[in-house]
């Protein structure tokens, strides 16, 4: 079964989702990042950004070497993209084929809106019988 963690309290969605990644693919994880048109292209160009010694090889969807690349983003999941990898979701809403994935990250930020549209994907997953993982950032000192 699939296993999903919510990281709540994220001040920027974007520079956490950054370091959640750094820090996966420094253990050796593989990972699909779900998100919007718009926040996709920030996100790229937010990895883009980083020092040399923080960079993080990642590609959009559809790249050639999206297959071979350990950070793939993308704006919808395909059929394709499986267990190997970890799914980050930094969309709204619970993403058709979650469950293909051993493990679904869910990042929330402190931004209300943001905050309710992961209460209705916890109920979601809660009512398909997923234990759900908590870590509050603000109780971490991540924040």
């Amino acid at each position: 079964m699939t296993e999903v963690a919510f990281h709540f309290g994220a001040p920027n969605k974007l520079e956490y989702a950054g370091r959640l990644l750094r820090k996966a693919v420094g253990r050796g994880a593989r990972l699909v990042v779900l998100g919007s048109h718009e926040l996709v292209r920030r996100l790229d160009s937010h990895l883009w950004a980083q020092s040399p010694t923080e960079f993080l090889a990642h590609c959009v969807d559809g790249d050639p070497l999206a297959s071979r690349s350990p950070v793939v983003l993308v704006t919808a999941l395909r059929a394709d993209w499986s267990s190997d990898r970890v799914l980050l979701n930094l969309s709204d809403a619970v993403p058709d084929g979650f469950d293909r994935f051993d493990r679904v990250i869910e990042v929330v930020s402190h931004d209300e809106e943001d905050r309710m549209a992961a209460r209705a994907r916890w109920k979601h997953y809660a009512q398909q019988g997923i234990a759900i993982q908590k870590h509050d950032l603000n109780l971490k000192g991540a924040a």
